[in-house]
């Protein structure tokens, strides 16, 4: 059997390159102490702040924390299970800040608001899914076809729930109008 040189290069870089990525077990372990460290100062650094600020604070230190715990995760085991996993972190923490923003609200813009952080969530969640799909080796295209249309028909009830909402503010012949349009715009 011949190896050809060109082959025998490609080989050997992406092997470099794959185990300059990987950390030992003291780099793991020092890089989770790392991410332990800066989310105690965090959370310290919202003990300063009053009412809803100190809460959203506190959300978007345990997010960080999330997110860098899965981005260690995947740096760990570089798979697709834990790229849907970094996905899903960060969808999750960017919703709960979001949820959390909204309770400076009060009424139906409280509740326009989370309707749309809901939304918000639900498209990057689907995406992610579309994403693990598309980078799955056994999947089929008919396979990447139907988690499209999952997330477009996910994605799609989503947006119509937060205009419906936002339809809630009117009265009368206007909200009956706004949702009508609603129903046609969102094919519900």
């Amino acid at each position: 059997m011949k190896i050809r040189p060109q082959l025998f290069a490609v080989c050997t870089a992406a092997f470099m390159v794959s185990s300059a990525f990987a950390l030992t077990p003291a780099e793991h372990k020092a890089e989770k102490a790392r991410i332990e460290a800066e989310y105690k100062s965090a959370k310290e650094q919202c003990k300063a702040l009053k009412d809803n600020a100190k809460d959203v604070c506190s959300e978007q230190a345990k997010g960080h924390e999330k997110v860098a715990q899965a981005e260690l995760d995947y740096k760990a085991a570089a798979n697709e299970s834990n790229r849907y996993k970094l996905a899903k972190a960060k969808a999750d923490a960017d919703y709960d800040v979001a949820k959390e923003k909204c309770d400076d609200l009060a009424g139906n813009d409280k509740d326009v608001c989370k309707k749309d952080a809901k939304g918000n969530h639900i498209k990057a969640l689907e995406a992610a899914k579309v994403a693990q799909v598309s980078h799955d080796p056994g999947a089929k295209p008919s396979d990447l076809a139907q988690a499209r249309k999952d997330a477009s028909d996910k994605t799609r009830e989503a947006d119509y729930k937060a205009v419906k909402q936002r339809c809630d503010a009117l009265s009368g012949n206007a909200k009956e109008t706004c949702i009508t349009d609603a129903k046609r715009q969102y094919g519900q």
